[in-house]
């Protein structure tokens, strides 16, 4: 089994949670690499980089730049088939399930393909859920598709279900970059409870007791982003 999967699939049957930081790298400077892996929560043991609409060309020198002060593992998180690179560790494959947009559901993935095999990334099949935040947010824009009610919580069990029938690795709960609401306790512990796989968590978390909900909801892995580019994070 592919080493990043195994041991988030390893820390997940050991009780231990997993902390990563999301860079975008529009908002973020390569030549200042170090310091900022310098200032990121202690409790960090990954690396995701992506973003909605980032060019490959930026994508590649941030991956490097980073990959050059961290032995963290670093996962490309995608918004587009173009963003890949070599020089991460993996790939979070990702399927846009909770929308109806053919493009995100497989176009893209099929895109991305002939680029993929050119490298020697770990490929991870990931469901991804968008879940209302309380804001419209870059992933609603680009795909063109609505999130999930947080008050249906029945419709998001299905389509987490749906992606581990469909031989995901992975369950992605979002609520978009800034949001207002984070993915709430009741929906994670929900899909926790029907789903056998690890839950990566992301969207709205800017407080350790937010962190925590979701941590002692069944979240395996949470992912900070906007809070941390804007300074205002917790520190762990």
């Amino acid at each position: 089994m592919p080493r990043v999967l195994q041991e988030i699939i390893a820390s997940k049957k050991a009780g231990q949670k997993l902390l990563a930081v999301l860079i975008d790298p529009e908002k973020f400077d390569p030549h200042n690499a170090k310091e900022f892996l310098r200032k990121i929560p202690f409790l960090t043991t990954h690396i995701l980089i992506g973003g909605s609409t980032v060019a490959a060309e930026d994508l590649e020198v941030c991956v490097q730049a980073i990959k050059e002060q961290t032995d963290l593992p670093v996962i490309l998180f995608p918004g587009d088939y173009r963003q890949i690179s070599d020089s991460a560790d993996a790939l979070l494959f990702l399927s846009l399930l909770s929308g109806r947009n053919p493009e995100y559901l497989i176009t893209q993935q099929v895109k991305a393909v002939p680029l993929i095999r050119k490298t020697s990334l770990e490929i991870i099949p990931t469901a991804y859920l968008l879940i209302d935040g309380g804001k419209e947010c870059a992933v609603e824009k680009v795909s063109g598709t609505q999130p999930l009610s947080q008050n249906n919580i029945s419709e998001i069990v299905d389509t987490a279900m749906a992606g581990f029938y469909a031989g995901k690795k992975l369950i992605y709960l979002e609520a978009g970059s800034g949001a207002l609401n984070p993915v709430s306790s009741d929906i994670i512990s929900a899909v926790k409870e029907t789903v056998d796989i690890p839950i990566i968590v992301g969207g709205g978390i800017r407080s350790s007791k937010q962190l925590s909900l979701a941590y002692e909801a069944g979240a395996n892995m949470v992912v900070i982003g906007t809070a941390f580019e804007n300074g205002d994070f917790f520190s762990l």
